[in-house]
């Protein structure tokens, strides 16, 4: 073959460059996503990964041998020669007409499973390895990377540190007690010790050890001496959850500030949303056209909602009152103090405000011990952001910073001190004011992707029963 250099199908579909190409020999490289044709010629739609638009490279018989074109089938690798000339046909304005061709990898036409026909959702999670082949998955992992991306760059160009947390952790952020073990000690003879516990001092680490549910206690160590930081970083949750929410393993963006309180943290949260969801349409056009059109046709009016309006603030206790009074009838009851469900932060953001909303001023015992306490006594410094379809995005707070009321709640919620002894230390030497917030990216790329299940916005979803891969 000549040596002629590829290029890729992302930039050849960029304005204005096919047409500087026309009439000149290009290669390119892709899978063939369908092929048809007559004994006179082949249309083989050939993609590359790095766009949602097939090239079509027509293959005249005359110029190729027959069982070459025969071993060109759906699935099959293949590296293509030839002219780009203006399209005579339809659905594209241009085309490779193939002058060699070489086949790099086969595919069975009997035991391929993404041949030309609809697929479930739930039928291509069992082959979540070959997937990110299909439409659908290969702009949904698109745009995940397009939101990575765009997460990083925020923070970078607003003075803030990506912060390693670390992921075996002997804290309990969330004091919910649902996390991983992490050990090496022989399962099958487990050392004891005199009051016949498991003896951790043997274990690797020598103490009990897990995979982290949450990097904001480490977090807040960062603020509390480089003053901005962010985490971005997968977590771990042992709930054995089946809902199309939830997933075992879950990546999340944690940042944390010093000298920020809550209406510092509202007006961050409020700012980054809006500008990935900004960044998505700006920049992932082609892809969320495709998802809209196949799974959500209110899909980009719905990210315009979020960009276009200014998100309601109210407490908690404003939010029961409405809910109280609200003629809809909920699956779950409402009183002060109960935690929301999804079903009242959607009614709050689509029925009754008609905008995002972020609700403050939670009742302390339905939130985390590190959320610093109104004077009422009752209530904390909490906030969370609830979006249309998703509800709640993202969740955070005001931190704690006074030593005695952080201590106080700690017991209240059976916390030993001593073993945070180290987080205490950012109490004890030169406190501050701060905050700081978690947003889960696949929750994120739910909103972004209109996917209704999490476990296709992730490459190898995690659950349980489910460790595939």
């Amino acid at each position: 073959m000549e040596n002629i250099k590829r290029i890729e199908l992302r930039e050849l579909f960029s304005e204005g460059v096919a047409e500087g190409l026309i009439g000149k020999e290009i290669c390119v490289k892709g899978w063939v996503k369908t092929k048809r044709g007559n004994k006179n010629v082949s249309f083989i739609a050939l993609n590359d990964g790095g766009c949602n638009q097939n090239l079509q490279v027509v293959a005249e018989a005359s110029a190729f041998n027959e069982e070459l074109i025969k071993r060109i089938t759906t699935g099959a690798c293949l590296r293509v020669n030839g002219e780009l000339v203006a399209s005579q046909g339809k659905g594209q304005s241009f085309e490779v007409l193939a002058k060699e061709i070489e086949i790099y990898g086969e595919a069975d036409v009997n035991t391929y499973p993404l041949q030309k026909k609809g697929h479930s959702l739930e039928f291509l999670r069992d082959i979540a390895h070959l997937r990110p082949r299909t439409n659908t998955f290969s702009a949904v992992f698109r745009v995940r990377h397009a939101m990575a991306y765009a997460i990083h760059k925020y923070f970078n160009d607003r003075g803030f540190f990506y912060w390693h947390s670390p992921l075996i952790t002997a804290s309990d952020c969330e004091g919910a007690g649902e996390m991983f073990q992490v050990t090496t000690l022989d399962l099958e003879n487990l050392p004891r010790n005199e009051e016949g516990k498991i003896d951790y001092s043997q274990d690797f680490y020598g103490k009990h050890t897990s995979l982290t549910v949450s990097g904001q206690l480490e977090g807040e160590l960062g603020a509390m001496s480089l003053g901005k930081i962010y985490t971005f970083g997968p977590t771990f949750r042992a709930e054995n959850s089946n809902t199309p929410r939830h997933l075992s393993e879950f990546w999340m963006i944690e940042p944390e500030m010093a000298f920020f309180e809550i209406e510092d943290n509202m007006d961050l949260a409020e700012d980054f949303i809006k500008y990935l969801v900004r960044y998505a349409l700006e920049n992932c056009k082609g892809d969320l056209d495709f998802l809209s059109q196949m799974y959500d046709n209110e899909l980009l009016e719905r990210l315009r909602f979020v960009v276009d309006n200014n998100f309601v603030r109210l407490t908690y206790t404003e939010a029961i009152e409405i809910l109280s009074q609200a003629k809809q009838k909920f699956e779950f009851p409402i009183h002060w103090g109960v935690d929301l469900q999804s079903e009242h932060e959607r009614y709050l953001v689509e029925k009754h405000f008609k905008s995002p909303v972020i609700l403050t001023d939670y009742p302390k015992e339905i939130k985390a011990f590190y959320m610093k306490q109104n004077e009422d006594g009752k209530t904390v410094r909490g906030m969370d952001v609830l979006f249309p379809l998703i509800g709640e995005i993202i969740g955070g707070s005001q931190r704690e910073e006074n030593m005695d009321k952080l201590l106080a709640r700690m017991a209240e919620v059976g916390i030993e001190a001593k073993d945070m002894d180290w987080y205490l230390d950012t109490r004890r030497f030169g406190s501050a004011p701060h905050s700081g917030f978690g947003l889960g990216f696949e929750r994120l790329l739910l909103f972004v992707t209109g996917m209704s299940n999490i476990r296709d916005v992730i490459p190898f979803p995690r659950f349980p029963k489910n460790a595939n891969y």
